[in-house]
């Protein structure tokens, strides 16, 4: 006669199988910390179905599974990691070899406005000569000095150029400093150059006031035009008694002594008359004029009988006639 098991509410087969899995874990560890001889037989178990060794993992292995998942994702964090580390790496690396592009293109540049200064530098030198009296070993000296910066200077950008391709930054500073060095010295230079034709060509005016630039000839004030410093205005006087307008100015000849060069004239400013008494050729005439008080210089180059010529010369920031231009 067979002994047949009471029916059990009907369980699913997920929660069943675990469940069975449970009770036998149980079991094992229990079976495991009594001693030998006091360990019960294993009492039978009966199954709907035999479970597969699929079906039970042991605590072990299920920790080993996540202990694996967790190493795979962070190696797969490391490799996006690497692959955005990698491409910033490229993009820096172009973006650092542009600039360096860039730099290149600047100083070639920087090279060819020294060169132009130079070269305008050079010719201002021959324009100089002439009205400096500089003497040709002195221009042939500061020619020569000019031209042996203008190649220490481009020496020195080709070797801060071939070092730059291998370093990639850190020398461009260092050539537009030197570059700046080479235009301070050719400033300084012009300056000096500037400095001469002053003590050359200025004087004192017979208000006590240091003059500007004097033009001697038709041929100087032309020059003067040219440099746009101030505003010139080029007369004839004759001898009469009616005033001159010249500028904003008007100006009247009282006296004319060609054969000791001086000259007499009056000088209508502000609605007032201001008379100049036995004045020099090429001496600055000066006076004051307008609410912002403007300096203004009159220089006569020539004296005839009865008749002189000469120019105004006023700001460029002076009011300037309705009729008559200025250069």
């Amino acid at each position: 006669m067979s002994i047949t098991p009471a029916p059990t509410p009907e369980i699913p087969d997920e929660e069943r199988r675990r469940q069975q899995q449970e009770q036998e874990y149980q079991q094992q560890q229990a079976y495991q910390e009594q001693p030998y001889e006091q360990q019960p037989a294993p009492e039978p178990q009966y199954y709907e179905q035999a479970p597969s060794p699929e079906q039970y993992v042991s605590p072990k292995l299920e920790r080993a599974r996540r202990e694996n998942a967790i190493w795979k994702w962070i190696v797969l964090a490391m490799a996006v990691l690497y692959v955005a580390g990698s491409i910033y790496f490229i993009v820096d690396l172009r973006g650092r070899l542009q600039k360096v592009e860039h730099s290149s293109e600047s100083l070639h540049g920087d090279v060819h406005e020294l060169n132009r200064k130079l070269g305008d530098a050079q010719a201002d030198t021959d324009t100089l000569a002439s009205q400096l009296g500089i003497t040709k070993k002195e221009l042939a000296r500061r020619t020569s000095d000019l031209q042996r910066q203008q190649r220490a200077a481009e020496e020195r950008l080709a070797e801060q150029q071939k070092q730059q391709i291998s370093a990639v930054s850190g020398e461009v500073a260092g050539v537009k400093t030197e570059v700046g060095g080479v235009k301070t010295d050719v400033a300084s230079a012009r300056s000096d150059l500037e400095a001469t034709k002053a003590k050359l060509e200025r004087a004192i005016g017979d208000l006590g006031v240091q003059s500007g630039l004097i033009a001697r000839t038709r041929g100087d004030l032309d020059t003067l035009k040219h440099s746009g410093d101030r505003n010139y205005f080029e007369f004839t006087l004759i001898k009469n008694k009616e005033f001159t307008p010249v500028s904003t100015v008007s100006l009247q000849l009282k006296k004319a002594d060609r054969k000791h060069g001086r000259f007499t004239l009056n000088v209508r400013s502000d609605d007032r008359v201001i008379e100049k008494k036995n004045r020099n050729v090429d001496e600055p005439i000066q006076f004051y004029t307008g609410r912002q008080h403007y300096l203004y210089e009159i220089v006569v180059w020539t004296v005839e009988k009865n008749k002189i010529s000469g120019y105004l010369s006023t700001p460029k920031a002076a009011p300037m006639p309705v009729t008559a231009g200025a250069n």
